[in-house]
């Protein structure tokens, strides 16, 4: 990858988003844009990097969540068609996973992180993008039984 070449870098909140900004020496080298939930925490990410918000949707209220997820998913749509990403970078979780299939729709590469915190198990967003990743990056040796085509990066702590 060079310059010319864009990344989409998508997660939602919290743990996926702390570990998504351990890549942030990659953001000097390509041209970036960031798409995670909104929040007043990240709304203070715009003073430092290009940044898109969906909206936060938690899953313990389900009515609510499908209704906006499908926003998320109309949006996501139309923020991949404004940024034109070459790859998608994700480090999950639900918000991430209509943006991957997006960027497969459009051919475009995909790599997924998953979680430091899984260590035995997969997690669902993991366990949905995996068949489509052209990328499959784990970060404990452990995680290759659960997924055999992934790499094993190591941290990214």
């Amino acid at each position: 990858m060079s310059k010319d070449k864009k990344l989409l870098l998508i997660s939602s909140i919290g743990g996926h988003l702390t570990q998504l900004l351990q890549l942030e020496p990659l953001f000097s080298q390509y041209d970036y844009h960031i798409v995670t939930e909104k929040s007043a925490i990240t709304k203070q990410m715009k003073k430092k990097h290009p940044v898109s918000f969906l909206v936060y949707g938690g899953r313990n209220y389900p009515v609510r969540y499908i209704f906006k997820f499908s926003f998320n998913i109309l949006k996501s749509f139309f923020l991949f068609l404004r940024e034109r990403p070459d790859v998608v970078i994700t480090t999950g979780a639900h918000t991430a996973v209509p943006m991957c299939y997006i960027a497969k729709l459009f051919r475009k590469k995909v790599i997924y992180i998953e979680s430091f915190a899984k260590t035995t198990s997969p997690n669902l967003s993991g366990r949905l993008v995996y068949p489509i990743a052209d990328l499959f990056v784990v970060q404990w040796e452990s995680m290759k039984k659960v997924y055999p085509k992934a790499v094993n990066g190591g941290s990214i702590y």
